[in-house]
């Protein structure tokens, strides 16, 4: 009998990793991984481990500021984690085993951002930058106004994306039709390989604050019914495309935050397509649980629980708030990761 997460991917789940530790990235493809993400939050957090100081002073040597350093390391870390997934990658021919690379996010700071022009050019610049010469490395793009804007020009550029950041169905329409229209633009299609992250888990905190009329069957199935929606109209406008790779829908934020849910119950409702990409404690949580996954993503609730997220549910309200929070969350954690380095300084060179 195979593992509870064998089982999830047998489900049709591709199972990716939110995270570019190297130790995790290791022991989770061998509980089948096929892909990774990344983000300031944690290449920080591998930073306050300690295992990364030689690396630092090795940079710091090379008369970096805090801001090189940090995209140094970063792309060290990321370079390292595509090793590892580069034998997918090849064997998929392009549908599997990326690592996806956090474009800057200080771009979308809202005292120190620049005009929505430069941001766009910067977001053009950064993501031709970052992906040179690296087949199996994903470019994150925020589903913001600029990033969303950016998004033709680098799919039409050869650029493999992740267009990240999304909550609402008007967000994953735009960024489709810009990412069409750049593709279109290429020579050809045959490496063509886009992913959209939808939110899930912080759609669910959201109406617990915000639309607390919710009954209890509609209550914590909100950010389900969002994305299975998504990912629904998904399939079937790249189905339309007879394209050489998939387009996928990837299933972000999937850590559950309401304490008495289940470790697994996005997990579970979302198994059986798309990718998944699950936090380290998630996925050890679900080998734990020593459950059998099966595919639950085209099974939506009863159409009288539908109805009611439809009439509760502002949409508009809901991409409002959760954006706002989301920028934020975008890029204090960068901030932070700035600071930690300045302070890393100090230490390292006592």
């Amino acid at each position: 009998m195979g593992s509870p997460l064998q089982s999830l991917i047998e489900s049709g789940t591709k199972l990716w990793l939110d995270s570019i530790d190297p130790d995790l990235v290791k022991s989770n493809r061998a509980l089948g991984a096929t892909g990774a993400t990344s983000n300031p939050i944690i290449v920080a957090d591998l930073i306050k481990s300690g295992r990364f100081d030689r690396d630092l002073s090795k940079i710091m040597r090379a008369g970096l500021d805090d801001e090189s350093i940090a995209w140094r390391l970063t792309d060290q870390l990321v370079s390292a984690a595509q090793e590892v997934f580069l034998p997918v990658w090849k064997e998929t021919k392009g549908n599997n085993g990326y690592v996806s690379f956090e474009l800057d996010p200080l771009l979308e700071d809202p005292e120190l951002g620049p005009s929505h022009a430069d941001r766009v050019e910067r977001y053009i610049a950064l993501g031709k930058k970052w992906s040179q010469d690296q087949p199996n490395r994903m470019i994150k793009v925020p589903a913001t106004d600029a990033g969303l804007d950016a998004i033709e020009e680098l799919c039409a550029a050869g650029v493999t994306l992740n267009v990240t950041l999304i909550f609402s169905d008007r967000q994953y329409h735009a960024a489709r039709k810009a990412v069409w229209k750049g593709a279109q633009r290429r020579k050809g299609r045959d490496g063509f390989k886009s992913v959209y992250s939808i939110f899930v888990s912080r759609v669910d905190v959201y109406t617990e604050k915000h639309v607390p009329q919710l009954s209890p069957h509609a209550q914590g199935q909100v950010g389900i019914v969002n994305v299975e929606r998504m990912w629904a109209d998904n399939e079937k406008f790249w189905a339309e495309k007879k394209l050489p790779l998939q387009q996928e829908i990837i299933f972000a934020s999937t850590g559950t935050k309401k304490p008495g849910d289940p470790p697994d119950k996005y997990v579970e409702a979302l198994a059986g397509s798309g990718i998944e990409t699950n936090p380290p404690a998630t996925n050890e949580a679900v080998e734990k649980m020593g459950k059998t996954y099966t595919r639950q993503v085209d099974k939506l609730p009863p159409a009288e629980v539908l109805a009611e997220i439809d009439r509760e549910v502002d949409q508009h309200k809901l991409e409002e708030v959760l954006m706002r929070e989301g920028v934020a969350k975008f890029a204090d954690p960068h901030k932070a990761l700035l600071a930690l380095i300045k302070e890393k300084r100090t230490t390292l060179a006592a």
